[in-house]
């Protein structure tokens, strides 16, 4: 089965709400490296994020057993099928209380 490449993780106000159907992303032609990068950010309506990170992945299986991305201090292992967030390391750290996780794929181009 083929994994997406990387992903961008936005951490979050846990207080934060949403509503059960998540709001479509925006795919944004304009990365130099050949992605278009999907804004997670416009997805999530007006949410500020605290911390954005795009992570690519290493090739590797985490301890939850699903697929580990790794970039800019973010360590996560990602269920590609429901795109749910397993387990994170924030610069070395588990993620504090009160604060939640979104992710998007960055697709790209063919």
């Amino acid at each position: 089965m083929s994994y997406p490449q990387s992903y961008e993780i936005l951490l979050v106000p846990g207080f934060t709400a949403t509503t059960t159907q998540p709001a479509e992303a925006t795919a944004r032609p304009e990365a130099t490296d050949g992605t278009e990068q999907t804004d997670a950010a416009e997805a999530l309506g007006s949410v500020a994020a605290i911390r954005s990170a795009v992570v690519e992945a290493t090739g590797e299986t985490g301890a939850s057993g699903y697929p580990r991305y790794a970039g800019e201090g973010m360590v996560a292992d990602i269920d590609p099928v429901t795109r749910t967030v397993e387990a994170l390391l924030i610069d070395g750290a588990e993620l504090d209380y009160g604060l939640s996780v979104r992710v998007s794929e960055r697709k790209t181009r063919g």
